[in-house]
């Protein structure tokens, strides 16, 4: 009689753990495999019991990250705390690292490592209105960011080969193994007039995966655009694209009747690859 119950007893315990094997949970944000428990996104702090949200139009919204989210990359987590203004909150591992701009640093632990990242071209970075100097912390320790304005924090897990163009002081942070670098783009001098620069920031991998964190004013939509599939947006929204993604102004004349017209200057993104921009913006002098 004791036969059957103990032969039986292996198949019932392994059923269970073979179908959390397969059960997993696909973000729709970065597409990260979760358990079929979790609530929010491993790699991202997207909620999973939340679908995508997509206007008719295509624009997908940034996911609202709920607040004391916790996103684990390497060693290390990044848990975002509030909402209004987003703190993200670093737990580095021993080997892990971060840079980003010095005046984004929120506080961090006394005893948590920094140094500066070496740049190339500093002058021009100056006198584009980037920032020239990059600050790097390094794990163990504890470091926090935000920017001080209302947004929201964009968490972009970069896979290998990836390569990603931001807006310039967007960024919040990024991993250390993510190379860092900054782009001219030609023929935007009349875009000047519209309040972006003509410099972007450039976020490459190579055979590691990163993890890049973006701060949006208002609120961030993303759409991917199809080979060859143009849209027009207004420079100051703009916040993110992939690099496949070009970017030229046009200057559109706008017809008043009897006193003329006036023109207006775009930015043309065509496709293949993701547009992300954000809804409040604000045009500086020196962007």
């Amino acid at each position: 009689m004791n036969t059957p119950i103990v032969t039986e007893a292996p198949r019932v315990a392994s059923a269970p753990a073979a179908t959390d094997a397969i059960e997993r949970i696909a973000c729709e944000w970065c597409y990260a495999q979760n358990q079929k428990t979790a609530l929010s996104c491993r790699a991202c702090g997207a909620p999973l019991d939340i679908r995508n949200l997509v206007s008719e139009s295509g624009w997908r919204e940034a996911p609202r990250i709920r607040d004391m989210t916790e996103i684990h990359f390497g060693m290390s987590t990044c848990q975002v705390e509030g909402e209004i203004v987003p703190v993200a909150e670093l737990n580095l591992g021993q080997g892990d690292a971060v840079f980003f701009e010095h005046h984004v640093l929120l506080w961090k632990d006394d005893h948590t490592p920094m140094s500066v990242m070496p740049l190339q071209g500093g002058v021009k970075r100056a006198l584009a209105g980037m920032p020239f100097i990059i600050s790097v912390a390094h794990g163990p320790g504890r470091i926090a960011f935000s920017r001080d304005a209302t947004g929201e924090l964009v968490v972009l897990p970069l896979h290998p080969g990836m390569e990603l163009d931001v807006r310039e002081h967007a960024f919040l942070l990024a991993s250390h193994h993510i190379n860092y670098s900054y782009l001219r783009i030609k023929g935007l001098r009349n875009i000047l007039f519209g309040g972006q620069g003509m410099f972007m920031d450039r976020f490459v991998t190579s055979d590691q995966p990163g993890l890049l964190l973006l701060h949006g004013y208002g609120n961030v939509f993303e759409r991917v655009l199809r080979p060859g599939e143009s849209i027009m947006i207004e420079p100051g929204a703009f916040l993110y694209k992939d690099s496949a993604v070009t970017m030229n102004v046009e200057s559109q004349k706008l017809t008043t009747g009897f006193f003329g017209g006036t023109g207006m200057n775009l930015a043309r993104m065509t496709g293949p690859g993701r547009v992300g921009i954000q809804s409040m913006y604000v045009h500086h002098a020196t962007d």
